[in-house]
């Protein structure tokens, strides 16, 4: 097995400026933020007054609980909008969508899953040029605000976005339209229960992308911790693949998994897969320091 690093190579409106001192320094188009990051456990290149200078928000955060840790507020150091405008170029693909601070230190956007973007419109593109699946369908879980979304709908797949809190649906919502793109179908709802009545269905889809936190509450209040619950959801999701033709996109934000956790799920749950790709997501800041953002585990079959 095969222990991979993967990193976006067409970014255009994202840079990871520096990173360190368990915060990391990023531009999102034209407008610059400074937040945690509990990975980042070096020092910073440059030095705090640059960091400042250069920020036009720092997330400050003096909550200590595990469920609050991500909770704060942004301290806004230099004039900018609420929302603004960013865009994802790759081949004949331009993805636009939102980004805004929220009071999760999130933008709406994991710059690092660009890498996985881009094997979502290659491997629909695939599938519907090279089978005689000309639409293929694709069902996206913890869908967040959709961008992988876009990927695959750009790309000409149906997809399905899945995900349990309608302000996130919504702004994937206007994700798409910004993009020009029709007829995605959005659930709000709990992912374990949709996927477990899609199975009752008989339902298929020729890819699947699966990207659950760590932990989080649904609309309902459902509880999701991902170390309990992703080995029954690898199962069911086996169950609602193609066995032909299809891709599947996991990936694993908790520190405790690893890849080799990842390839012995997907083992398990659809049996060898030789062309299983597995390894760390990263980001590299403009001073060589490579940040890891997590698992990724995929494999395509065409």
């Amino acid at each position: 097995m095969h222990i991979d690093t993967l990193t976006p190579q067409h970014w255009e409106a994202y840079e990871l400026i520096d990173s360190g001192g368990f915060e990391k320094l990023e531009r999102f188009g034209e407008y610059i933020t400074a937040r945690p990051e509990p990975q980042a456990v070096w020092d910073k290149s440059l030095a705090e007054s640059d960091w400042r200078k250069k920020a036009h928000a720092i997330f400050e955060n003096k909550n200590i609980t595990d469920e609050m840790r991500d909770k704060g507020n942004w301290n806004i150091l230099k004039k900018m909008p609420d929302k603004w405008q960013m865009h994802y170029r790759y081949k004949d693909n331009l993805l636009k969508f939102k980004a805004s601070l929220t009071s999760f230190k999130h933008v709406g956007v994991f710059p690092e899953q660009a890498a996985n973007w881009d094997f979502i419109m290659d491997s629909t593109k695939a599938i519907s040029t090279k089978t005689n699946i000309k639409v293929p369908k694709v069902l996206n879980l913890f869908a967040y605000t959709g961008i992988a979304s876009l990927a695959a709908r750009s790309a000409g797949a149906e997809v399905t976005h899945v995900d349990a809190l309608k302000q996130l649906v919504t702004w994937a919502n206007e994700n798409r339209e910004m993009s020009g793109l029709k007829d995605i179908r959005w659930i709000v709802e709990d992912a374990v229960k949709f996927v477990k009545r899609e199975v009752r269905r008989g339902s298929i889809y020729q890819g699947i992308i699966l990207d659950p936190p760590a932990y989080g509450r649904g609309a309902n209040g459902e509880k999701w911790v991902l170390e309990e619950g992703i080995n029954e959801l690898v199962k069911l999701v086996a169950q609602l693949l193609d066995r032909e033709q299809h891709f599947l996109v996991m990936n694993l934000y908790s520190k405790g998994l690893s890849a080799i956790i990842g390839a012995n799920l997907i083992h398990n749950a659809f049996g060898k897969k030789d062309n299983l790709h597995i390894g760390e997501l990263y980001l590299e800041d403009s001073f060589e320091k490579k940040l890891p953002l997590g698992v990724f585990c995929r494999f395509v079959s065409v």
